[in-house]
Formats: structure tokens, C-alpha cells, sequence
């Protein structure tokens, strides 16, 4: 099937989505208005609380939730064929992921741009607020460790990724001294973009030179070696002053990102490849090289960010409100946000699925296993020469990903002579996708660690005390390194998977107790209905999990203990999550019987509230 006409039909339902749905929650459910005072300016303190332009916090907000998920999730669920994951990656996005991101950004805004926990403690209850504090915590921390693997198997034995990734980091502290801390005392946005666009074009065509200099040894890292440079990583982004480093970076990654995206669109619209996986294969019915279970319900797990994510709840709910300036922006960054990561994963998808089955196969399994697949690689061979990298047997989605991007960009008029160029490229766009949400993810995990730390011992809960932040994130950073040091994708993806959807589930639930409680009871099925489907796919596919993939782990030799860890994460996650979507609904239903909620002295005096009516210039639709 060709591709074009998908793509647009994509691109149609996305646009009405955002130009009447969006508009419908904002406007009405809502009511967004920006006499509000938000908390940025609220609590300005110049290096949590910093109030920025509007598409400087797009490009943080999209650049931290547009991690791995999009783009590895819908590559592994192409086994089951096309038509599967991109009716998901489309209705999920429009229906449910795009409005769990900007309810819990509007929630995060009207609770002085606390998280998540904070939220559900306000407004279902003390108790259920610790629930949700300790659950979070815990799917933040495997949330980490799901996505940092995937970089950790695209980068071993790359000295050229290495390389220009590491470039990133120096190019993005110089462009948040020049942004944020100009003579002028202003935001400057211009200079630093063309700095930052032109030195990271430098470091990728430098990366080549590198690879294939006297000095390549010193950039070749094994897997152990790598997961300690991306837990020095994720510490250092996380107690640095988020001007400095974070926001300057996940910004400079933005325009790779949508750079790419907008190449990606422009290459499927010119190439229009055939798509050359069938609609449906044999492994929708389970026993698949790739994932084996059925496609109900592990199509929902393993695409994950691309249609949902509750990790994209704890950045609404953690570094995004502390950067907002007017209320109104929420929807542009909230559904905005989401729709480009959704329309990444179709494009995932897309690469994907324009590859040879054969090859898809020969990257994402492993060699023993393709052996008795009974298929054969097509051109794999001549895309390991044009690389110059074996490429066979490089299980985890990022290879498989970056070649069929690299396959498209080569079908370009005058491009086939640099697809070694393209696939690097791809490699880092992948990379920045996920280093991007490690480094805000273990900023917003220090946050929840703060809040447990600060019921234990009260200054420990201060998130501009230096100790603190240094305790916390050591915390959160061993946790998730540990994970990956003994995990494989195989076993850390269904839990990451199964962890993000129920965290989803948990969000959309507390969203529905604060229209309940805000007296918009008639909206909640906005966020209710997608509540309860995902719950339901979710303990589906985590109980499967745990029968399938965790307990055979506690009966071989060498991995009992981390089968076992992963089991009581697993339950914990199950169980955390049933008893908070319980206990909020419990929560709507006393709230309709009259009873008050704990958010009903706030109703009137809404910390920086002015007005419960829309701005007269902002009108639905």
C-alpha cells in the first residue's frame, strides 16, 4: 500500500482534532484565561520558576515527552502490521493522550505547577495522594531505565554517535548562558537558535571525521560504560540550574526533531514508498519473534508514548507549568505537544513498515533466533557496508528506526551516496529524543523524591536546597542505572510499558475528580472513558507479563533476583494503580452526592486566580 494517502488522511484528522477538541476543553471544561496569574511568574526564582516565551516552552515540553516511546514502540508493534498500530497511534493521540497532557498541564497551573501526587492529594485525598506519591516514583524510575536502554544499544561501539552526541551538551550550556543571562536582562531566542542549529549540523559531520580518526578508540563504550555516562548524565541535568543546561537543550533538540519530522513528511510526500508489511501479519495472534504475546492487549504496552503516556503527566505536572507564562498556552503545548509526538510515531510506524520484513526481522532479532525464521535480508548486507557498522542482530527498534529513515532520506533526488550520513543522523535524532526526556525525567523524579524525602525530614523536601537536590537525584539515578545494568529491552519494555500505561490511567482519573470537583461534571467523560480503557488493556497485558516474561525469569540461573524485582514492581504497579482509579472515582461520585471535596476551600481562592469565566477575546472553536 502506498503511503501518501495515509499520510494525509493523518494529517486531516490530526488538524481537526486540535482545531475543535482542543478548543472544546479549553474553552469550556477549563475556561483558560490568562488574567490567571501563572505560577512562573507567580514564583519566579530564576532557576526552577522561569518564565519563557512560548515556543521556547513547546520546544522543552515537546523535546521532554517525545522520548523513546514514539519512535522504538510503533517499530517493535510493526511486527503485527500496519493497520493495528496506526488506527491506535491515531485515535489513542486525538482521544486520550493529547488530552491526559493538557488537562494535567491546566491542573499542574492551578495547583502552583506542583506534580502529579500533589494534584491527586488536593483533590481525591490525603491518602490516595501518597498512594500516587510512591506509586509515581516507582514508574518514574522504571520509566528511566525503559527508555535510557534503547540508547545504551544504539550507541555501543559508535564513536560517531557518541561524539555528536556529547557535542550537545557544551553547544546547549553555551546557548542557556546566551539566552538567560544576556547583558540585556530579555530572552534572547534568534543568535542562540542559529548557533545552536549550525554547531549541532558541525558536531554531526565532525562525528564522521572522529570515527575515523587515531582518537575513535577513546569514543568506544560497551553497554555497562555507557549506562554510567547516562547516569552521570541524567545527575548533572538534574541538579543544574534548568536554564543552563535542560531547557536550553531539550529547545536545541526541538529543532532537530521537528526539523526531522517536517524531512520525514517532505520524504514520505516525494518518495511515497510502498508500504511492504501486510495490514495484518500471522503474529496478531501471538508467538512473534519481536513480542510474544497477542495483539490484545500488547499493541497498547509496546506503543505506548505514540498514542499515551503517563510519563507525559509528571512533565505537564514538572518542569513545563514552572515555565508557562500565560494560561491559554496550555492548549498549544499540552494537545499541541502530543499531536507532533503522535504524527512521530506514524512516522515510525511508516519507516518501519517500508522495510523488507526480512530485514526488519535480521535487526531485531537475534541471529540464533532469525536463523529458523525461515526469512532472508534483502538489502541489510549493502546497508551495513553504506553504515559501515554491523547492523544485524541489533535488537531494541533504534537500528531497524534509523535505517528506515535512512531508506526513505536515500530515496531523495542526489541523497543514496549519503546514506551512511542519513543513518548517523537518524541515530542521533533518536538519541535526542531520549536523552531529552532522561534529563527532565530525573529532574521530575528529584521532585517527587523531594516531596517523599520532605514527610521524612521537612528541609529535605526543599527543591532549592542544594543537599537535598544532590540526595535526591543520587537516589533516583542509582535506581534506574541498576535496572538497566542487569535488564535487556526484552524484559525492561513490557514493564516500562505496562508502568507508563497505568500511570496514564492514574492521571486521566485525577483529571476526571477535578472536573468532577470544579463543578464540570458534564465534561468528564473527556478524560473518564480513556481512564478506564487503558486501565483495562493495561492489568491485562501486565498480568500476562508477569505470567509470560518475569516468572520464567525467577526460574533460570543468574536472574532470579531481578525476576523477581520486576514481579513486585509489577504488582505494585497493578494494585497502586486499580486502588487510585478506585478511590478517585469513589471520590466523583461523593463529590455529585454532595459531599465536599478537599479542594472546595480552594473553589473561590484558587492560589493567582481572578476569574472563573474565559477571556472574552478567547473563544471555543
Amino acid at each position: 500500500m502506498n503511503t501518501l494517502p495515509l499520510l494525509l488522511i493523518v494529517l486531516g484528522i490530526f488538524t481537526v482534532a486540535y482545531r475543535y477538541y482542543s478548543a472544546l476543553l479549553a474553552t469550556r471544561a477549563f475556561m483558560l484565561d490568562d488574567r490567571n496569574i501563572t505560577p512562573a511568574l507567580r514564583f519566579k526564582d530564576g532557576h526552577n520558576y522561569v518564565p519563557s516565551p512560548k515556543w521556547v516552552v513547546f520546544g522543552h515540553h515537546f523535546a521532554a515527552i517525545a522520548g523513546a516511546g514514539p519512535l522504538v514502540g510503533p517499530t517493535l508493534a510493526a511486527q503485527f502490521g500496519f493497520a493495528p498500530g496506526l488506527i491506535w497511534l491515531v485515535a489513542g493521540a486525538v482521544l486520550a493522550g493529547c488530552v491526559q497532557d493538557m488537562t494535567v498541564l491546566i491542573g499542574s497551573l492551578r495547583h502552583d505547577g506542583k506534580s502529579l501526587p500533589y494534584i491527586v492529594q488536593r483533590e481525591v485525598g490525603p491518602v490516595t495522594g501518597l498512594l500516587a506519591m510512591i506509586a509515581v516514583l516507582l514508574i518514574l524510575i522504571v520509566a528511566m531505565a525503559g527508555l535510557a536502554i534503547i540508547v545504551v544499544d544504539a550507541l555501543s561501539q559508535s564513536p560517531w554517535g557518541i561524539f555528536t552526541i556529547g557535542m550537545t551538551i557544551p553547544i546547549a550550556m553555551v546557548m542557556g548562558v546566551w539566552m538567560f543571562r544576556g547583558s540585556s536582562g530579555k530572552v534572547k531566542v534568534v543568535g542562540p537558535s542559529i548557533f545552536g542549529v549550525a554547531a549541532i549540523i558541525a558536531a554531526l559531520i565532525g562525528g564522521h571525521w572522529v570515527a575515523g580518526s587515531a582518537f575513535a578508540h577513546l569514543l568506544i563504550f560497551n553497554g555497562h560504560e555507557i549506562v554510567l555516562l547516562l547516569c552521570a548524565y541524567g545527575f548533572l541535568a538534574s541538579v543544574l540550574p534548568v536554564w543552563l543546561l535542560l531547557e536550553p537543550r531539550d529547545y536545541l533538540s526541538t529543532y532537530v526533531k521537528l526539523g526531522t519530522l517536517a524531512a520525514l513528511i517532505i520524504g514520505v510526500l516525494v518518495v511515497h514508498p510502498n508500504l511492504q508489511f501486510p495490514a495484518f501479519t500471522p503474529y496478531i495472534h501471538g508467538g512473534g519473534p519481536v513480542i510474544p504475546g497477542k495483539l490484545f492487549p500488547f499493541l497498547f504496552v509496546t506503543i505506548a508514548c505514540g498514542a499515551i503516556s503517563g510519563f507525559h503527566s509528571l512533565v505537564a505536572s514538572g518542569t513545563t507549568p514552572k515555565l508557562i507564562s500565560k494560561e491559554t498556552d496550555a492548549r498549544f503545548i499540552g494537545y499541541g505537544a502530543m499531536l507532533a509526538e503522535s504524527l512521530v510515531g506514524v512516522l515510525a510506524l511508516i519507516a518501519a513498515c517500508s522495510m523488507a520484513p526480512g530485514d526488519y526481522f535480521a535487526i531485531n532479532v537475534p541471529p540464533a533466533l532469525f536463523a529458523h525464521l525461515g526469512m532472508h535480508a534483502v538489502n541489510l548486507p549493502e546497508f551495513s557496508r553504506e553504515v559501515g557498522e554491523q547492523l544485524a542482530g541489533r535488537t531494541g527498534g533504534a537500528v531497524s528506526l534509523a535505517i528506515g529513515m535512512a531508506q526513505i532520506f536515500r530515496g531523495l533526488p542526489g541523497m543514496k551516496a549519503l546514506t551512511g550520513y542519513w543513518y548517523h543522523y537518524a541515530i542521533m535524532f533518536e538519541a535526542l529524543f531520549i536523552l531529552t526526556t532522561i534529563d527532565a525525567g530525573t529532574r521530575v523524579a528529584r521532585y517527587v523524591m523531594q516531596e517523599v524525602m520532605g514527610k521524612l525530614y521537612k528541609p529535605l523536601g526543599r527543591s532549592n536546597w542544594l543537599p537535598s537536590n544532590l540526595l535526591a537525584t543520587a537516589i533516583i539515578v542509582v535506581s534506574w542505572g541498576y535496572l538497566i545494568w542487569g535488564g535487556t529491552i526484552a524484559t525492561i519494555w513490557p514493564l516500562f510499558g505496562t508502568a507508563n500505561q497505568l500511570l496514564a490511567s492514574i492521571a486521566l482519573a485525577t483529571m476526571t475528580t477535578y472536573l468532577v470537583n470544579h463543578k464540570k461534571a458534564i465534561f468528564a467523560w473527556c478524560t473518564l472513558i480513556p481512564a478506564l480503557f487503558v486501565l483495562v488493556t493495561t492489568v491485562s497485558a501486565g498480568t500476562l507479563s508477569i505470567q509470560n516474561v518475569f516468572w520464567p525469569m525467577t526460574q533460570r540461573p543468574g536472574s532470579e533476583l531481578q525476576g523477581w524485582i520486576e514481579i513486585s514492581l509489577m504488582v505494585i504497579f497493578i494494585v497502586g494503580a486499580i486502588a487510585i482509579v478506585g478511590l478517585a472515582l469513589v471520590r466523583c461520585l461523593k463529590t455529585l452526592r454532595g459531599v465536599p471535596p478537599p479542594s472546595s476551600q480552594a473553589l473561590s481562592e484558587e492560589p493567582g486566580k481572578v476569574s472563573l469565566e474565559p477571556a472574552a477575546p478567547y473563544r471555543c472553536c
